[in-house]
């Protein structure tokens, strides 16, 4: 929310002297001295432990308040509230008299300078910290930082992401986005450096706090639907970036190029729909004159149903009934349905409402094939998960079956490899935790917040996926180039 309180209560100068010695995220709180839960306050550099803690942060905030009975309080009272506070890990700011975390900053840009000089701290703490344990553990075969390839050691090049409260969604999609516009590339290009065990995404949180009002606050959410929010904005504000040129003269201009030529979701093409986008055929035929209607649909991913009858499906080893692949929910998606009483098509020669059919082809694919398994459904009164395991290969997706048109596409241009996985752990999509697999470098990771940890393709087959990367295999090679020269 926007704070009112921030230009009287944000006192310190970022780089106050009275601040402790030591990681921000390990400092002690003044009166219990534990280490869990730092907040420091913006009026007078002290440290206290969290409400979940001990809850010193707001006593001190409850102690320092002058009464409201004392029409005697000079301006000087009341610009030393300790209204406003930093939380020393995630660097997330909260304000005690809104009762709410704050996204805005003062005139001056406080607030973010002290962020900025907290996380300077950090960032020499751990690096002296790894230093001093590198010496230690130079010797040692047994180092959780540490790998063992080809018979040497060498360090693990990829971080992790904090959770900031319930953000596992977001981080879940932006390890899976990481190698495929100013604080989602510092994000992005944070997380492959390997000079932190884990980042801090707050700017960007704060940004989409900002841009994207149903993400506000520190619910779960789902990271499908965050996902979708994301790439969309940043599509938008792409657009706006055509050196001046107007959005109806870019329409304009786009309106003379075939589908086939260029996929344009809401105007210009961008780097988000030059890696994500593809173009759908949808094709419905009217089962009374046979009148049949074609439209082009651009995409940005593409959301399957998993069949109903492998719903009872819940693990790969499940003896009863065969198991549910990737290739069972696009047949599904693409097979030719007729469509129900509720969707009766307006059929232009009949001149009225029709029962008809409806087939979708594949017109145009992208280079990053996203697909959403849609595992959550409305009952009468609740949202339930389809918690059914389904088999996707690590390579050689073939998608060319799904086609408009094959015998147009090269040998390997509708193949496709896994680059990324999101899953969904637990019961329901208001709850729940949400992590990532991701390769690099011909290594498989696990992204858990953050907690990286190196895996194999065994244990990521057997994921129960929720929304699945591919990378077209021609374009593989440049994949990680591909923001670079896109942008």
């Amino acid at each position: 929310m926007e704070c009112p309180h921030l230009s009287s209560s944000v006192c310190i100068a970022p780089d106050s002297a009275k601040f402790p010695n030591g990681s921000p995220s390990s400092w002690c709180c003044s009166v219990c001295r534990s280490n869990k839960s730092p907040w420091v306050c913006l009026t007078c550099s002290s440290v206290h432990c969290g409400r979940y803690v001990n809850g010193h942060a707001k006593k001190h905030y409850e102690d320092a308040q002058v009464p409201l009975t004392n029409h005697k309080k000079s301006e000087k009272q009341d610009k030393a509230q300790h209204t406003v506070c930093m939380d020393c890990s995630s660097y997330s700011t909260y304000c005690y008299r809104c009762d709410d975390f704050v996204v805005n900053d003062t005139k001056l840009g406080l607030v973010q300078k002290v962020r900025e000089h907290l996380q300077n701290l950090e960032n020499s703490a751990f690096t002296a910290d790894r230093h001093r344990k590198r010496k230690l553990l130079e010797n040692s075969t047994l180092n959780s930082k540490l790998l063992k390839v080809n018979g040497s050691t060498t360090a693990i090049c990829a971080t992790g992401l904090r959770n900031l409260g319930n953000t596992c969604f977001m981080n879940a999609i932006l390890q899976s986005l990481r190698s495929l516009v100013e604080e989602f590339r510092k994000t992005l290009c944070a997380l492959w450096q390997g000079s932190q065990t884990a980042f801090s995404p707050e700017s960007l949180f704060y940004v989409v706090w900002k841009i994207m009002p149903n993400f506000r606050g520190y619910q779960q959410q789902d990271a499908h639907e965050f996902m979708r929010y994301l790439l969309d904005h940043l599509h938008l504000e792409l657009q706006g970036g055509f050196n001046g040129v107007s959005r109806s003269a870019i329409l304009q201009e786009n309106s003379t190029l075939s589908a086939s030529n260029k996929c344009c979701i809401n105007g210009a093409s961008t780097v988000v729909t030059a890696i994500f986008g593809g173009i759908l055929q949808n094709e419905v035929n009217c089962l009374i004159c046979g009148t049949e209607s074609r439209k082009f649909d651009p995409f940005l991913d593409l959301s399957l149903d998993i069949p109903s009858q492998f719903r009872s499906k819940r693990s790969k080893n499940q003896e009863n009934g065969p198991v549910c692949s990737l290739q069972d929910c696009l047949r599904s998606f693409t097979d030719l349905e007729e469509l129900d009483e509720t969707e009766l098509y307006m059929c232009h020669k009949c001149k009225k409402k029709q029962k008809s059919t409806k087939k979708f082809w594949i017109q145009k694919l992208p280079k990053v094939l996203c697909l959403h398994l849609k595992r959550f459904h409305w009952t009468a009164y609740l949202r339930n998960k389809v918690d059914t395991y389904v088999e996707f290969p690590l390579r050689g997706l073939d998608l060319k079956c799904y086609l408009l048109e094959p015998e147009n596409s090269g040998p390997e241009s509708c193949l496709y490899d896994l680059a990324a996985v999101v899953v969904h752990h637990g019961s329901g999509v208001g709850s729940g935790h949400y992590t990532a697999y991701a390769t690099h470098e011909g290594r498989w990771f696990h992204f858990n917040d953050s907690t990286v940890t190196l895996t194999d393709e065994e244990t990521v087959v057997k994921a129960k996926a929720y929304i699945l990367f591919y990378v077209e295999r021609q374009a593989k090679a440049g994949s990680d180039k591909l923001f670079n020269t896109s942008s």
